[in-house]
């Protein structure tokens, strides 16, 4: 496993492995929380001149609406309980196509902005079209599940700057 994910509270540095984001949020959705792992990895590192980011002053705009990706960025920013989360579909990069479309994190602390956009070959077709049909079989639930995990398992196999692509910085 890859990280920690480092920022500071209130003097207090604190460190978060993947495996903590997993218990936060529970079996459902691995693959969204490797993808609010891995595009924290990118990002937070970018937003303090020292690559520890101030917990507490990080907030958060995506196009990614996964519970998966909101629970890890909550436990390691608190920024969904303090109101610094938003999901806005406007941020959608719809030139990628349905398929990486979604996948955009613009971070920011102070005076400094990361957006980071998922690279290609790490989400499938497959995945979005069977997680968006309505009314699946038990089966293809069961089938989901796995892609979930496969998913999760690519973007934690390899460094953060080949899963996410800084595309903005401000």
């Amino acid at each position: 496993m890859r990280g920690p994910l480092v920022v500071v509270d209130q003097g207090t540095v604190l460190r978060f492995g993947v495996e903590d984001l997993m218990r936060y949020h529970g079996p459902g959705f691995p693959g969204g929380v490797a993808h609010g792992f891995t595009a924290m990895e990118r990002a937070l590192p970018l937003l303090a001149p020292d690559g520890v980011p101030e917990r507490r002053a990080i907030r958060l705009e995506t196009a990614f609406p996964g519970p998966g990706a909101r629970d890890g960025v909550e436990l390691v920013t608190r920024a969904v309980t303090e109101g610094r989360y938003t999901v806005d579909p406007a941020l959608a990069m719809v030139e990628r196509g349905t398929t990486l479309e979604r996948y955009v994190f613009r971070f920011r602390a102070g005076d400094r902005a990361v957006t980071v956009a998922i690279r290609d070959g790490f989400v499938t077709d497959e995945f979005i079209a069977l997680s968006r049909q309505p009314g699946r079989s038990a089966a293809q639930d069961a089938h989901l599940a796995v892609l979930k995990q496969e998913m999760a398992d690519r973007l934690l196999a390899v460094p953060a700057a080949e899963v996410y692509d800084v595309v903005g910085r401000g």
